[in-house]
Order: C-alpha cells, then structure tokens, then sequence
C-alpha cells in the first residue's frame, strides 16, 4: 500500500491507512501535530488511534524539537524475541506449569524483584555498562532521586496493561519466546516530570493543545529531557534483556538441552537522532518501530492472534519505520463493557493464558486485524516469520 496525505496540515501526514477508517479524535490530533512550526513531517501508520496528546501509531519527525507527550510515559517500551531450538512437540503437555515458572522467574503487574537481579549471575546478558548506567541515575531529574532502590528492583520485571510475554511457535513449527516491555514507573515518573516542565514554557503558550508542548534545542529543559529521556530509553532495553535472560533461565531448567539463537530487539516508544531530506531531524516513534532497509523487527498482535518477526524495507517516505502492533479499535473501558470472561476465553481457546475480569481489556477483538494492518505496510517491511502463541502471560 501506498500513503495518502492527509489534508490541512503544514507539514506532510503521510498515512499508511485510509483515513475514513481513522477515529475522528486522532484525526484532530495528527493535524495538530501537523500544525506545529517544529514539524517536518508526520507518517502514520495503519495501526494508529487515540492517544494522549499524539496519536499512538504516529512517527513524528521534527527540527530542533520534541514533545515529550508524543513519546508517552512508557519511555523505550519495545519488544525483544528469541528463536530457540525447541519445537512444538517438545514442549510439555502442561504448558500451566511451564507458564506458573516463568512468572515465578518474572514478576508481573506491579509486582517487583525482592532484590535487583545480578546481571553477572544470568547467562546471556553483558556485562559491561551496567555500574556506568547506574552510576548516571544521580543525574537525572531532582523528583526521582529517592527511586532508585525500586528501580533497580523493577529492572527484569514485566508490567501489566498490554505487556506480555510468550512462547510461540512459527509455520515450521520452531518455539520462539516474545516479551514486550518498556521503563516500568522509573520512566513513568520522569516522562510526567518533563511534560509538566514543557507545559509551562513560554513559547507553548498558544498550542492547540497543551500536551503537544515540545522542548526546543540549545535550552537547558531540552538538554534535561534528553539526559533523562536517554537513560530511561536504556533501562528499558536493559529491562528487556534481563527479562529475556531469566525466561531463558527457565527454559533450560525445564528443558535442558535447548539453544537460542541471537535476539531480535526494538523499541516502539522512542526518540532517534535521524537524517532525512538532508536535514538533522529527532524522530519520535510513538507506537512505531524503526525498518531500516535489511533490519529485523517485532510487529505484535493481540493474545489470540500472534505476531510477525518482519525485515524492513528503509522506505524514508515513512521514516524508515512501521507499526509497532495490530493496534487498539477500541478503549479498554469499552472492551470491558462489551465483552465477558467467556467471550475472553472463546478468543484465546488453545491457548495457556489469564481468561479472568482482569485481563477482558486486552480481548483479541479490542484490536484491529493485524493480517489487514500488515497488508498496509507491505512497502515497509517484509514478512520472514508469522508466529502463534501457544503461551501468553500477562500482568
């Protein structure tokens, strides 16, 4: 599929989806983005909706210039999956079992480790960087000082809303593990500091809307935010890899033998220093992953329709990304007004997941069709694996 432009804006909208199938809000949101002097141009991708202040979905690329509500409060959340050597009839009958030790490796939801995970103690993981990282939390913003003790125990921790983790197999029938995770509250509580700094800035007086309130280049509030945006970008691919370590962990505990091949990782929710149309340019990918020509990327579904291992194609009309998912159709409250537990469990059938109130939010059919979301990307990425889950662990 082609882009269409997206009519009454300043700078280009590009959009990967028709726009009659686009929620009139995010419309509203893409063309206030769009509006703004900062904007070079804006590529929508066919998995966008509503968000708080930019529209998830949305690849924001601007000059000497970011909001950090288009980057969200879950800074560097992303993905991370692993091929291993396992197939589909060497896992075990009780895959429940297999499920309750992984979530005892990984804590979910709000929960936390007792102590913070050692790096150097889990197989897999560098080792290098990790005092140097640490030793930069007395840098960052002056509110979140006293958070480093919980962040250091929420570091290989999985979250709740729409995070998960999960063992899939591929058509040839291989297992992979998948988890999508990000900063946890650490970089909650430093993106909600920021935006209320840029909130309060002269020149975002006048915006159309007071979340879009950007930091500009050469100020001291820019420079704050990308120390801390930065480091929170980091915690959340460190996050990741201690996660994807410990469930390895477990794998090999419960079925020894098995190899992994290397790991395929992405952000989603994120800000890159990139190049186009001879310009130096700060990209944000607000529900987006990078698809640079030849490089591997996670396009997740819903927890009853899988998920796409994609190789990008490096179409710079879109900024070189794609969507980072099959994307919402619906909000979470509505998803729990329509559907039932029994409707939840219809809809992942087969598969070893939570079925109860808990999770009703996060039912296959809240998502649009992530086959129709990836036909309207095919000049972004190319499809090298479709995978199914056949375990799902949620927060």
């Amino acid at each position: 599929m082609s882009y269409s432009l997206l009519p009454g804006t300043a700078a280009p909208v590009r959009m990967w989806t028709d726009p009659s199938t686009v929620d009139s809000d995010a419309l509203r949101q893409l063309r206030n983005i769009g509006s703004l002097p900062w904007v070079h141009g804006i590529a929508v991708m066919p998995d966008v909706h509503l968000g708080k202040g930019a529209t998830v979905g949305s690849v924001i690329a601007m000059r000497q210039a970011v909001a950090p509500a288009a980057v969200g409060v879950d800074i560097g959340c992303g993905m991370s999956a692993v091929r291993t050597s396992l197939t589909a009839a060497q896992l075990p009958d009780d895959l429940g079992s297999l499920r309750s030790a992984i979530e005892a490796a990984v804590p979910v939801g709000f929960a936390a480790h007792d102590d913070p995970v050692d790096p150097r103690r889990l197989w897999g993981v560098k080792t290098a960087g990790w005092d140097a990282f640490w030793h930069r939390f007395d840098g960052l913003h002056d509110g979140v000082r006293d958070r480093q003790s919980r962040a250091m125990k929420q570091l290989g921790t999985l979250g709740g809303g729409n995070h998960f983790c999960e063992l899939c197999t591929d058509a040839s029938d291989s297992v992979w593990l998948l988890l999508h995770s990000g900063s946890r509250n650490i970089g909650k509580e430093l993106a909600e500091r920021h935006m209320a700094v840029a909130r309060r800035l002269p020149h975002n007086a006048d915006l159309p809307d007071r979340e879009l309130a950007v930091f500009v280049s050469g100020t001291p509030e820019m420079a704050a935010y990308r120390r801390d945006l930065y480091w929170a970008q980091e915690y959340a691919q460190r996050n990741r890899d201690l996660m994807l370590a410990l469930i390895c962990g477990v794998l090999r505990a419960e079925l020894p033998g098995v190899r992994f091949d290397a790991p395929i990782s992405c952000h989603h929710n994120y800000v890159a220093e990139e190049t186009y149309d001879g310009m130096d340019l700060l990209v944000t990918r607000k529900g987006a992953i990078r698809a640079g020509r030849g490089e591997l990327g996670i396009i997740p579904g819903s927890m009853g329709t899988g998920s796409y291992i994609v190789r990008g194609l490096g179409n710079t009309d879109a900024f070189v990304s794609a969507s980072h998912g099959a994307g919402r159709r619906m909000s979470r409250t509505k998803a729990k007004r329509i559907y039932t537990e029994a409707d939840l469990a219809a809809q992942t059938a087969g598969i070893e997941c939570r079925k109860d109130a808990g999770v009703v939010d996060e039912i296959p059919a809240a998502y649009k069709d992530l086959d129709q979301v990836m036909a309207q990307q095919s000049d972004l990425v190319e499809v090298v694996q479709r995978l199914r889950q056949v375990i799902c662990i949620k927060g």
